[in-house]
């Protein structure tokens, strides 16, 4: 293990960013489809989006593993949180891949069970726009009439994994998109379809 003098802060206010992070997160998850500014002042961090540091550093402790689709950030991590690292995705409760990034097979990912949906793992997908990709049609709790999104950097295949994600309810994986400073979430009580042109 290096330095840990070389590794990057933390929270500046570990409590109130930690709170402003957690709500970010919950109002992204309860308002589908919908871009929620993270205003916690999260580090630079090589390697992740100042909204992923933020949800990592807020959601994660020691009981928490994370799979990580670029490592780097890794032990910057495990320093702050505890959170460990595990190499295989079904292991994990927080699954991040950064941009430009292969995401893993959702059916790769811990789903949880109907007896227990909660030990599910929650995926983190870094994005480069929340506009450019491919048309998609999203309904469900959250959504008072269905809402088109165009997330780039999310391939076709993905959308036909997601539609069995959902099928699973109530076990399933969630997702938080995150752009820059901003998360759009993406429960597993979401319907998504594809859909032609914009």
């Amino acid at each position: 293990m290096g330095d840990m003098r070389d590794l990057p802060l933390g929270f500046a206010d570990p409590v109130g960013d930690a709170q402003i992070a957690f709500r970010a997160a919950l109002s992204a998850l309860s308002r589908p489809g919908e871009a929620v500014q993270c205003r916690a002042s999260a580090p630079t961090v090589q390697g992740l989006m100042p909204a992923t540091a933020a949800l990592l550093l807020a959601l994660t402790d020691h009981e928490t593993p994370v799979w990580w689709a670029r490592t780097e950030p890794a032990q910057w991590l495990q320093f702050h949180t505890g959170a460990p690292s595990v190499v295989r995705p079904d292991e994990a409760v927080f699954a991040v891949v950064a941009q430009d990034l292969a995401v893993p097979d959702l059916t790769r990912l811990n789903a949880g069970t109907d007896e227990a949906p909660e030990r599910s793992a929650t995926l983190v997908f870094e994005l480069p726009s929340f506009d450019g990709g491919v048309c998609t049609e999203w309904s469900g709790p959250g959504l008072r009439e269905p809402k088109v999104m165009h997330l780039a950097g999310v391939s076709p295949g993905f959308w036909a994994q997601w539609q069995r994600n959902h099928a699973g309810f109530p076990s399933g994986v969630d997702v938080f998109f995150v752009c820059g400073r901003q998360l759009v979430g993406l429960p597993r009580t979401t319907r998504v379809q594809r859909r032609e042109g914009r």
